[in-house]
């Protein structure tokens, strides 16, 4: 039975050790929460780090912790004090996380602490190879092993991959500082489904591969050699009845039960207001500028004073880090400052508690609060926000929301605010103290809705169905790949065939493109090849290209094999150049001012002159910027064209302006009939292959360099393909 692989830098367990006793609790987290049904489900495995690096255990302990962690459906990836320091509270935590979070003043770009990441990745790989089934599926969580994708794509390539990362993804601009940016990205398009909290992330991910890696990318698809890689927003939900239910049960148990929950309804009544505040001790999390514009707020609207206190509550995080030191000091302090500046006999304006809460006290205090303030810097998605809507039974309350947090895109009603705009703050929350119950009650009724029925499981159910879909889009390319048998009968046909044509695309299909056309001349060892194929008894090799027919000449003159050039204009047999069309370039002095001034406004592109066409190649343009002027340019250009026999042309990277009346399908034609062939292939990468593969035979093997929509019969990944297909053919 096929399983679903979950995996993530930590286990979803609390594994402790204490005189050589093993404790193994389950962990109560987000995550776990949303991947408790499908990790339930079937043989399904999670792989992770137990939290006990390698030197606490000794051989007779690490095989009982494998043991008994093996119970729980759990693999242990091994990971020592020393990876720990350099991958998770190195690279993940002081390179990967402030990075992404917009915070480049903190982060640290360290040689060995990347090697410690791939080293570590390398590792989990590892763990996975040795556990993974053909027909398995693993889903990767989060920002620690975003290598790990490629590397089982690697070793196992027909496995389906997820991938969801759980914090923002950034900019292209801020992410282009990376020094590892290339490898990133390489790795993380090892998944055929990458998942993201909201839009704005997966639009910024697809900037990055589009103008870093120059990968195709069409709407959210990303081609990459012969895979297709689906990019989607997933926004991560809670275990709403968990905590629906947990309020209900609190508002219906006796007070006196509960010393915490009586604290705090002491110092809530018709006129006092409680203001919550829930966070890790994090600087993404805007904690000091909250205390700031909380201050801004009293002194703006001081009838507020001894009216309302904010509860806040921050979660001891990462605290021997320079920067969350730091954090933690500037907190108490403006914290002591603003209690010293406004306290009064009766009154404190902050309560201040730098620790966890247990899970009934949490509980307690969402359904005390009147008004949730939840306003990070920046924040992937922030779960603390839906769980107070969750925990509001009477649908009273009314939550501030930072706009910078991913769940402020699917929570509208709430009061939506820019963090850094004290103003912004003071209005609103004064707003949210005011605000009559009726419309509270409206507002938290639609994000209750909302929450309930998109919670965490149907997350998890959706993302798994979209990686589902991969699997069918996956069995449609594979079912076209030239691979296997379907090479084996090509084969086959090819060495008993009397009569035998081979009509080769140049660019693209013997050769890789180039920056600049003319680097893309061939080397020795193509033209060993192709003589080698040319000299075998009853077979023609054709070359049949967009070339001007001055390159081919200078390129392949000397060779016996045949040569079609300027899209079908040309054609060299028996030593002899032969005009197949006679075409008109008269147009060429109106259409090339026009490509001069898109070179202009486009960095990056050049024109390309030839005989009888005109080519704009746009290559080492901006990806984003090209977007937006090849649909101005082909709007433009197809009102020139209508009327003057011409058609413009979209190939890789490239516009080519042409006479309509040629093209490599005609140019075919006209080849095949001049013998009486019993085997032909046609090989080609771009959309004027087309063209051939069209007037091909049906009995013809059309094959398609590249994933893309076409009317080949099969697929192949690249030009070196191309060349390990021919080599075969001797």
């Amino acid at each position: 039975m096929n399983k679903t692989i979950i995996v993530s830098n930590r286990l979803p367990l609390q594994v402790s050790i204490k005189n050589n006793s093993l404790k193994i609790i389950p962990s109560v987290g987000g995550l776990a929460t949303g991947m408790k049904s499908v990790h339930a489900e079937g043989n399904g495995i999670w792989i992770g780090w137990s939290g006990i690096p390698e030197e606490e255990l000794d051989s007779a302990l690490s095989k009982e912790v494998a043991q008994e962690i093996q119970k729980e459906k759990c693999v242990s990836v091994p990971l020592s004090v020393k990876d720990i320091e350099e991958y998770y509270e190195g690279f993940s935590n002081k390179a990967l996380w402030p990075l992404f979070h917009y915070f480049m003043e903190y982060t640290e770009f360290k040689e060995q602490e990347w090697e410690a990441y791939k080293r570590v990745n390398q590792k989990f790989a590892e763990v996975i190879l040795e556990n993974i089934e053909d027909g398995d599926t693993v889903w990767v969580h989060d920002y620690q092993l975003l290598l790990l994708p490629q590397l089982i794509k690697d070793k196992k390539p027909n496995t389906t991959i997820g991938f969801f990362l759980h914090i923002p993804f950034p900019s292209y601009e801020i992410f282009r500082t990376f020094p590892w940016r290339k490898e990133i990205l390489t790795g993380m398009i090892g998944a055929d489904l990458l998942g993201f909290h909201t839009y704005d992330y997966e639009r910024h991910f697809l900037s990055s591969v589009k103008r870093i890696l120059r990968l195709e990318v069409n709407f959210n698809q990303i081609s990459y050699q012969d895979r297709l890689i689906m990019v989607d927003s997933f926004p991560m939900g809670i275990d709403y009845d968990k905590f629906y239910n947990a309020a209900l049960e609190h508002s219906s148990t006796p007070q006196e039960n509960r010393e915490f929950y009586q604290r705090l309804q002491e110092h809530t009544s018709e006129d006092k207001k409680l203001i919550l505040s829930i966070d890790r001790m994090d600087y993404t999390k805007g904690i000091p500028n909250r205390i700031k514009a909380f201050e801004y707020f009293l002194d703006k609207f001081p009838e507020y004073k001894e009216k309302a206190r904010l509860v806040m509550l921050a979660v001891p995080s990462r605290s021997n880090v320079p920067q969350y030191k730091k954090l933690k000091r500037e907190t108490d302090e403006l914290v002591g400052r603003i209690n010293g500046k406004f306290a009064t006999v009766s009154w404190t304006p902050i309560w201040y508690f730098y620790r966890a809460l247990s899970f009934d006290d949490l509980i307690d205090l969402y359904i005390s609060s009147d008004v949730a303030l939840i306003t990070p810097i920046r924040d992937g998605m922030n779960l603390v926000a839906k769980e107070y809507v969750a925990t509001r039974t009477k649908s009273d309350g009314v939550l501030i929301l930072s706009e910078m947090a991913g769940a402020s895109k699917e929570m509208n009603e709430a009061l939506l605010i820019n963090p850094n705009s004290f103003e912004d703050f003071a209005d609103n929350l004064k707003g949210a103290l005011c605000m009559p119950l009726d419309e509270q009650q409206k507002r938290m009724k639609f994000l209750q809705k909302r929450l309930k029925r998109y919670n965490v499981e149907k997350w998890a159910k959706e993302f798994l169905a979209s990686l589902e879909t991969t699997k069918q889009l996956k069995g449609a390319i594979i079912a076209k790949k030239l691979t296997g048998d379907y090479e084996k009968k090509l084969l086959s046909d090819y060495h008993q065939k009397k009569k035998k044509l081979l009509l080769l695309d140049y660019d693209g299909t013997l050769v890789g493109f180039k920056d600049d056309p003319q680097d893309a001349k061939p080397d020795a060892n193509l033209y060993n090849l192709l003589d080698k194929i040319q000299e075998q008894e009853n077979t023609t090799v054709v070359l049949i290209s967009g070339r001007d027919k001055e390159t081919f000449k200078k390129w392949f003159g000397h060779k016996n094999y045949d040569l079609v050039t300027d899209h079908g204009v040309w054609i060299y047999q028996n030593n002899e150049w032969i005009m197949l069309e006679r075409i008109k370039t008269d147009w060429m002095e109106s259409i090339r001012p026009i490509l001069e001034t898109f070179v202009d406004r486009t960095p990056g592109t050049f024109i390309e002159t030839k005989n009888y066409s005109l080519a704009w190649h746009y290559r080492m343009a901006d990806p984003e910027l090209v977007k937006i002027r090849t649909i101005e340019l082909n709007t433009v250009l197809t009102s020139m064209v209508e009327n003057n026999d011409l058609m413009v042309l979209k190939g890789n990277k490239v516009i080519e302006i042409k006479s309509s009346n040629v093209n490599k399908g005609r140019a075919m034609s006209r080849l095949i009939i001049q013998e009486d062939y019993d085997f032909m292939t046609v090989i080609g990468d771009d959309w004027t292959d087309e063209y051939m593969f069209e007037e091909a035979p049906e009995w013809a093997y059309t094959i398609k360099v590249g994933f893309a929509k076409t009317k080949a019969m099969y697929q192949v990944k690249d030009p070196e393909q191309v060349t390990e297909l021919l080599t075969k053919m001797l």
